[in-house]
């Protein structure tokens, strides 16, 4: 994203409207972010700000809120810069549409990073037009007239004016192309803890999520699903599901065979009742194991070349030995707390749709091409999300709503179970990881190389496109190409494994697993040149000052290379990833047998914090979904279909095994970064390195077994 942006008068809006709707503003956002673009899937949100004749002051948030606290930092920026009292702000949550709002997904982190500067300038423009309006109004010039919060003061005369009273006439006025930004020491909003104002309707019970939707007539549905990926219905029995009081109809839809009834109790007896004959295709035999033998000989085959920086083959045989590890993660599932679903109404002449996703623009496409009804004629209600970490990012449950709806007649609301959510969900990919690294006769590294072997999320979603571009997949060399270790010769390589399994994007992607290859390693490389872990890579990251820092202040505040417990060992990893560099010291013990997480200590560069208690609220939140699947997480398949079913058998993190966590922000004054995402990274191999040095063996598999 440009340093600047020209907001001219078709970019940014500025109407008069009746009804006591004075100044109303909104910006169109740009399509893609700086440096790191490619990674952020594209994700920049739309503002809009009203400024009412009555007083009000309502901004509208384009991005859906899935816990990431969007509908708080968002409208900071734009209250921060139009200087409004943060008190008296109305945050609505925009609709799905086409083009009035830029693009709305929220994913990749991205949400702030890519609005910042168009927000500033967004809530910029509005208070120099309500200081010019004022200027005209007093005849006095737009220099003298300052503003204090939902005020425009001249200090000469000692009049002062309501946005209130300014605002039809504002309306009227040009918008300027560079309206000049607040001073960042002048903030009274950004950069100060801000509480979340979604957090009193959640405690309240007044935050309505998809599941709490209703509408009069609606009917519950619930879909049979072929277990095993890529099978179909080949016939079925809706006799005793009919039987079932409150089941209302039983339908084939292009995902298997649904119940539809009055009630979800009556639906989820209906489905159980239901008899179907599955064709499960040429994948019923696939197992965890043989993908496993797959991955790895990818792994050692090599791959399409991502990085290759100097030349590895050359310091290999110049060197005076090579180490090599490898490395796997299994395949794994988003679980959030609220299970998919969808409501959908399809009339002959439009269509309105309520549900928690992340993507509403993908799903009014979706929509529109199901329905044949054109973008104005549907309605999408974005819900509060219970819970997305990429899983909402797919519209297939919204898809199945719309088609019974269509089917029916009548409102429709497709509910998952828990089993559902994890048996057919977008999972998170499994990978092998062939790393070796040449050192010389001091032990020192000379060259790396780091070979990933993994099905692609592109290649999933858009096929063909890793043959396109010559077997690579961008997203999946994530935090393993542009190593930040300063070795002298690194190649990078990526080999693409087709698996008939659907794999998504989730919560930071192929970082989570990069990061515990790569950082795993590094401690390795650190025992093998007889150098302490953290200083060894200090030495590495010399020439990065932003990993360097939070390195430095996370193993300070842990207290780094002090006495612990008897029992206890720390274990450090550092990462960046979102344009966000982390670093996390875990403190861990050996329970009977099994890794005790004690206390972590994060750091992070986030650039300027908006919001630091978000900040601290999504560091924690990382190292709780990190951990859980460091320590628990496993997606098994056997007969081509998945084990788990749900928390029983695929485990959370629970409330005795969380460790304290302490956050510690790095003050800085550049742009934000992303901070949904970064803090997961690193802990997976910050707990592992500290359990190689309490029990001298080397983690290098997840789940964590010992």
């Amino acid at each position: 994203m440009a340093e600047t942006l020209n907001l001219s008068r078709r970019m940014f809006l500025a109407t008069g409207a009746a009804g006591g709707a004075g100044l109303v503003l909104g910006v169109s956002l740009p399509d893609r972010l700086d440096g790191d673009a490619s990674r952020s899937n594209g994700f920049e949100p739309n503002a809009f700000i009203q400024i009412g004749t009555d007083g009000s002051v309502i901004i509208w948030c384009a991005r859906p809120e899935m816990g990431q606290g969007v509908r708080t930092s968002m409208p900071m920026i734009v209250a921060e810069e139009l200087d409004v009292p943060w008190e008296g702000i109305e945050i609505r949550q925009a609709p799905a549409h086409a083009t009035k709002y830029g693009r709305m997904s929220v994913g990749g982190s991205g949400s702030v990073r890519g609005s910042w500067d168009p927000l500033r300038r967004a809530g910029a423009a509005g208070r120099m037009m309500l200081r010019q309006a004022a200027a005209a109004t007093w005849n006095v010039p737009v220099e003298e007239c300052e503003t204090e919060p939902g005020e425009v003061v001249h200090r000469p005369s000692g009049r002062r004016a309501h946005y209130a009273s300014l605002a039809t006439s504002a309306a009227d006025l040009p918008v300027p192309d560079n309206p000049p930004l607040k001073d960042p020491s002048t903030y009274r909003i950004l950069g100060r803890p801000i509480p979340r104002t979604d957090t009193p309707l959640k405690v309240n019970g007044t935050a309505r999520f998809g599941i709490d939707i209703k509408q009069p007539g609606m009917k519950i549905a619930m879909v049979s699903r072929c277990p095993v990926f890529g099978g179909r219905a080949a016939t079925w029995d809706a006799g005793a599901a009919l039987g079932v009081q409150g089941v209302r109809g039983v339908y084939q839809i292009e995902r298997g065979v649904a119940v539809v009834a009055d009630d979800t109790w009556s639906a989820i007896k209906g489905r159980r009742a239901l008899t179907v004959e599955w064709d499960e295709g040429d994948t019923r035999t696939l197992t965890s194991g043989e993908i496993s033998e797959r991955l790895r000989r990818a792994a050692e085959a090599g791959g399409a070349v991502a990085q290759d920086t100097g030349s590895f083959e050359t310091a290999q045989r110049a060197a005076a030995r090579t180490v090599r590890a490898t490395y796997e993660v299994p395949f794994l599932s988003h679980a959030p707390m609220e299970p998919q679903n969808t409501l959908a109404w399809v009339r002959e002449d439009r269509c309105e749709i309520w549900t928690p996703c992340q993507v509403p623009q993908s799903a009014l496409r979706r929509v529109a091409r199901m329905t044949g009804l054109p973008d104005d004629r549907i309605t999408i209600n974005i819900t509060f999300l219970g819970g997305g970490f990429g899983r909402r990012l797919e519209t297939d449950y919204v898809a199945e709503a719309v088609e019974l709806s269509r089917l029916t007649g009548g409102p429709v609301k497709v509910v998952w179970e828990r089993e559902d959510d994890i048996r057919q969900d977008w999972y998170r990919p499994a990978s092998v990881h062939v790393l070796e690294a040449a050192v010389d006769e001091t032990n020192q590294p000379v060259a790396w190389r780091h070979c990933l072997a993994a099905p692609s999320i592109a290649e999933y979603h858009s096929p063909g496109i890793v043959s396109r571009r010559h077997g690579m997949d961008r997203g999946a060399v994530a935090g393993a190409r542009d190593l930040a270790y300063g070795f002298p010769n690194i190649r990078v390589e990526y080999a693409w494994v087709p698996l008939p399994i659907p794999v998504g994007w989730w919560r930071s992607v192929f970082d989570s697993q990069n990061a515990f290859a790569n950082e795993c390693f590094v401690d390795e490389l650190a025992e093998i040149a007889g150098s302490d872990p953290v200083a060894f890579r200090r030495a590495w990251l010399r020439d990065r000052p932003r990993h360097l820092g939070v390195l430095n202040l996370a193993a300070e505040r842990a207290g780094w290379g002090t006495p612990l417990p008897a029992g206890h060992a720390h274990g450090v990893a550092v990462h960046k990833s979102f344009g966000t560099s982390v670093a996390h010291v875990a403190d861990v013990s050996i329970d009977n047998g099994r890794p005790r997480v004690h206390r972590v200590v994060a750091a992070v560069d986030c650039g300027f914090a908006l919001n630091p208690e978000t900040v601290e609220a999504q560091i924690q939140g990382a190292i709780v979904y990190g951990l859980t699947a460091a320590l628990k997480g496993r997606i098994t398949i056997r007969d081509g279909r998945v084990v788990e079913s749900n928390f029983h058998d695929y485990r959370m993190l629970r409330i005795h095994e969380m460790p304290d966590v302490e956050v510690h922000i790095v003050r800085s004054g550049e742009r934000p970064t992303g901070i949904g995402e970064p803090g997961l990274p690193p802990i997976a191999p910050a707990v592992a390195n500290a359990l190689y040095r309490l029990t001298g063996t080397r983690i290098r598999t997840l789940p964590i077994t010992l």
